[in-house]
């Protein structure tokens, strides 16, 4: 059944025209690489702060509010972009260990930000200066370790 989705999808007019162009995938797959840059860039800001090893004069929240616009800009980039070049060549990408892996990675770091949000940022202090807590620097550190992975499973992507 996916198989026959994956196969639809790559004979979609747009597609074939990435498939087929000399410049579109290059051009798209760019777009791609500066938006994960910018997800991984912002996200990694946070999470040294988490962990308390940058930015330690800011307020977790007050960085928050500032970054997290940038992050979900780039991320919706990253997964229009994305999206477009695994259109490209679905069942190919479907076939292979390291996108199957970066998907898993994606989940668990949504997961890991979702309860960051909604459970464990109540409860880091507000102050700039403050340390944040046990949770807080273990939220920080599995999102970078994920971050790290799915940069990595996206790069072996376009070797296997």
């Amino acid at each position: 059944m996916i198989t026959a989705w994956l196969e639809q999808l790559e004979t979609t007019r747009i597609a074939t025209a990435i498939s087929e162009s000399t410049w579109l995938f290059p051009t798209i797959e760019t777009v791609h690489v500066l938006a994960i840059t910018l997800v991984v860039g912002s996200i990694t800001m946070v999470d040294l702060r988490l962990l308390g090893l940058s930015l330690r004069r800011r307020a977790i929240g007050e960085l928050l509010d500032e970054v997290l616009p940038w992050t979900w800009a780039s991320f919706t980039a990253a997964v229009a972009s994305g999206s477009l070049l695994f259109a490209s060549a679905a069942t190919h990408y479907w076939g292979t260990a390291p996108f199957r892996a970066k998907m898993v990675l994606l989940a668990l770091a949504g997961a890991n930000m979702l309860v960051f949000h909604f459970a464990v940022q109540r409860r880091t202090p507000a102050a700039p200066g403050s340390e944040p807590g046990g949770a807080a620097r273990i939220s920080g550190g599995i999102s970078l370790c994920l971050w790290i992975g799915i940069v990595g499973c996206g790069r072996w992507i376009g070797f296997v």
